[in-house]
């Protein structure tokens, strides 16, 4: 019978005690939960993290699960009932906005894009499935902030880093715009993240009406506003997908 070779089972053991538990652990957990010296257990994280695997949090010089898992993981999105369910609606939804549309859950403190569909026109564009997009700036981010509470803590927790003059980064401003989110269902990112770009995002629920996901529109700030404002019927596109998705996973009527 062929031997196991020893340092992937250790790394496959170090990427699960990352996987469970606390989302953040240090070196020295990490060496004593696996039995490992701590040489040996940082050899292991520092070629993770290389390959991406791994990620250390500059701050607390703790580890946690890195987004290359998840770029390889993407045949089990295919699989992945929330990406599952929405595929048909974000289609639907790319072709009555003319707007790209992703799909995105929260990951790491972040949103991580599960699902993108290109817009609907000859444009060269790059399919984001993978990518992780900011809670604080990006509308599916402030969605996720405000109805799920990891989320919201999390964002809490955050550096909330300005990407343009337009960006909220204080507490007392974020917290408002999280109430506004809240209160009409759906959260708006104009030229918060990116300049020039706006985007309209609403949560998903599942079976327990727990959010487990968010659906949004992104693209140019003159397409998606009409004098100032973003097009009501850009709103609604969103929030009908956002709705019919729920219900495909068991949410009822919203």
């Amino acid at each position: 019978m062929a031997r196991n070779i020893q340092s992937l089972e250790r790394a496959a053991a170090m990427l699960r005690l990352l996987a469970g538990g606390e989302r953040r652990l240090g070196l020295s957990d990490i060496a004593s939960s696996l039995g490992l010296a701590k040489g040996t257990a940082h050899g292991i994280l520092r070629t993770l993290q290389q390959e991406g695997f791994v990620e250390q949090d500059e701050a607390s010089g703790r580890y946690q699960l890195g987004a290359e898992l998840l770029r390889l993981g993407t045949t089990y999105l295919d699989v992945h009932e929330l990406r599952a369910r929405a595929l048909v609606w974000a289609d639907d939804l790319a072709r009555s906005s003319g707007e790209s549309v992703y799909l995105g859950v929260l990951h790491q403190h972040g949103v991580l894009v599960v699902h993108h569909v290109f817009r609907p026109d000859d444009s060269r564009q790059v399919l984001e499935i993978g990518a992780m997009q900011p809670l604080h700036s990006t509308a599916l981010g402030k969605v996720l902030s405000a109805y799920d509470p990891v989320a919201h803590s999390e964002a809490l927790e955050a550096d909330r880093k300005a990407f343009t003059e337009r960006t909220v980064c204080d507490l007392e401003g974020f917290e408002h715009i999280l109430d506004i989110t809240r209160a009409r269902g759906w959260a708006a990112d104009v030229e918060e993240t990116w300049e020039g770009v706006a985007a309209i995002a609403a949560p998903i629920h599942d079976r327990r009406r727990m959010p487990v996901g968010a659906v949004g529109i992104t693209g140019a700030v003159e397409r998606l506003c009409r004098s100032g404002e973003l097009r009501p019927e850009l709103i609604a596109a969103v929030r009908d997908c956002a709705r019919a998705v729920s219900r495909d996973l068991g949410a009822g009527r919203f």
